[in-house]
């Protein structure tokens, strides 16, 4: 089978089937810096150096969009891909202070198996649902709907910086549960039908989407369930 198709400007692009193979496998190695991240954050905890005040919160806004920024500017040469492993072990890192507070609970760890668990399972049916061909959807008022609905979780979590409300925070954390659902989705039937080239643009989407709907998960599970 031929690995190129063309665009309507016809331009030689990829074949989606590759595109899609790419990411799935870009995105299944970017998760083990990102597991080595968390463990390094649990023994070395280096985001005690930063501190919990406003100096931290920025400099992780900092890393995160300046990492998204590189990483996109390259997102078709090799070093794309090395700076989506360095980008996923520093998000490990991050994670570590919320796996930290699992740990707090008795049945933490049990917790985490079951975000895990969950996590799994809804990447692997929204991923089965965007790539069915009878299964309509249209990606640009979706991608319209996803859209506001970041910039109003963003706005949300900004506030909540000078608020600290739990319930805001679990509101939040059920919020991305939803959001991020649908992005994975969406950016998968995205690739489906030719609207995306770039398999490490692809991963590093789909990886955040991932990223969030685990934490969002693991905070309700532990909001609700977790046992002191």
């Amino acid at each position: 089978m031929d690995n190129q198709v063309t665009n309507q400007y016809g331009h030689s692009l990829p074949s989606t089937n590759l595109v899609l193979q790419k990411t799935y496998r870009l995105l299944a190695w970017s998760f083990l810096p990102c597991i080595l991240g968390a463990v390094a954050g649990m023994v070395f905890n280096p985001m005690a150096v930063l501190g919990g005040g406003w100096i931290g919160i920025v400099a992780v806004f900092a890393f995160f969009y300046g990492m998204i920024f590189v990483i996109e500017k390259n997102r078709y040469s090799n070093t794309g891909v090395i700076l989506l492993m360095i980008f996923t072990f520093g998000m490990g890192i991050l994670l570590s202070g919320l796996l930290r507070v699992a740990g707090m609970y008795s049945n933490g760890a049990q917790l985490v198996a079951v975000a895990a668990a969950m996590t799994a399972g809804i990447f692997f049916t929204v991923s089965a649902l965007a790539r069915n061909p009878k299964f309509a959807i249209n990606t640009n008022k979706l991608g319209s709907f996803l859209m506001a609905g970041v910039v109003v979780v963003m706005i949300a979590v900004i506030a909540n910086l000078f608020l600290n409300l739990p319930m805001l925070s679990l509101t939040i954390s059920g919020v991305f549960v939803f959001l991020s659902s649908l992005m994975i989705m969406w950016k998968t039937r995205v690739i489906v039908e030719g609207g995306e080239d770039s398999y490490i643009s692809a991963a590093l989407s789909i990886f955040i989407d991932i990223y969030n709907l685990f934490t969002s998960l693991l905070r309700l599970l532990l909001a609700f369930t977790g046992e002191d």
